[in-house]
C-alpha cells in the first residue's frame, strides 16, 4: 500500500531534495561528458518518488545517488554508441557551394514519398520500429512495450533502419535529407 501524496511529499521534501546540491556536483565531478545534469538529476527525482509510490525505500540518498549513477552511464554509453557533435551557430560554417543539392530542391510532396519508399524498402519489423520511433516519435521504451521487443532490440532496428535509409537516399544522389 503506498503512503498518501502528502506523505511522499513530505518524505521527498525531507529525505531526498537536502541531497540536490551534493547530487548536482557528484553528477558533474564523476561525469563530465553529461552535458545536461539537470535532466539526470529531474529523471532521478521522478523515479526516486515513483518507486516511494510502490514500496518504501530504506535509504533515500543511497537510492537517488545510485539512479543518478546508472542514468548518467546510460547517458554517457548511449553518446558513445550514437555520437552527436552540437553546434552553437552555422554561420561560422564556410559553404563550399551556394547552388541548390538535389536535397534542397525536392517538395514536400516528394520528400514524403521518398520516405514512403524508403521506409517500405526496410524488413518487416525494421520498418514498424523505425515508423513508430521515427515517423509517430514513440520512445524506444514505448516501442518496445507496443511491440513486445527488448528496448536492446528495438535500438538496433532503429540504427539498422536509419543506416538503410541513408543509403536509400544516397543510391539517389539525396547525401542529407
Amino acid at each position: 500500500m503506498s503512503p498518501p501524496d502528502s506523505d511522499n511529499a513530505r518524505w521527498f521534501a525531507e529525505e531526498v531534495l537536502p541531497h540536490d546540491r551534493a547530487l548536482r556536483g557528484y553528477l558533474r565531478g564523476s561525469f563530465p561528458a553529461v552535458r545536461d545534469v539537470e535532466d539526470v538529476v529531474q529523471e532521478s527525482y521522478l523515479r526516486i518518488w515513483r518507486t516511494r509510490a510502490a514500496q518504501p525505500i530504506r535509504s533515500a540518498r543511497g537510492f537517488l545517488f545510485r539512479i543518478a549513477r546508472n542514468l548518467a552511464l546510460d547517458t554517457v554509453r548511449h553518446a558513445q554508441a550514437s555520437p552527436i557533435d552540437a553546434l552553437g551557430s552555422l554561420d561560422g560554417l564556410s559553404v563550399v557551394e551556394e547552388r541548390l543539392t538535389a536535397a534542397d530542391s525536392l517538395t514536400r510532396e516528394d520528400r514524403s514519398r521518398l520516405v514512403g519508399q524508403a521506409l517500405a524498402s526496410l524488413p518487416t519489423r525494421c520498418r514498424e520500429v523505425v515508423f513508430l520511433h521515427k515517423i509517430k516519435g514513440l520512445s524506444q521504451k514505448d516501442v518496445a512495450e507496443q511491440l513486445g521487443l527488448s528496448e536492446k532490440t528495438v535500438a538496433n532496428h532503429v540504427g539498422l533502419g536509419v543506416k538503410r535509409c541513408e543509403q536509400f537516399f544516397r543510391d539517389r544522389g539525396i547525401e542529407s535529407f
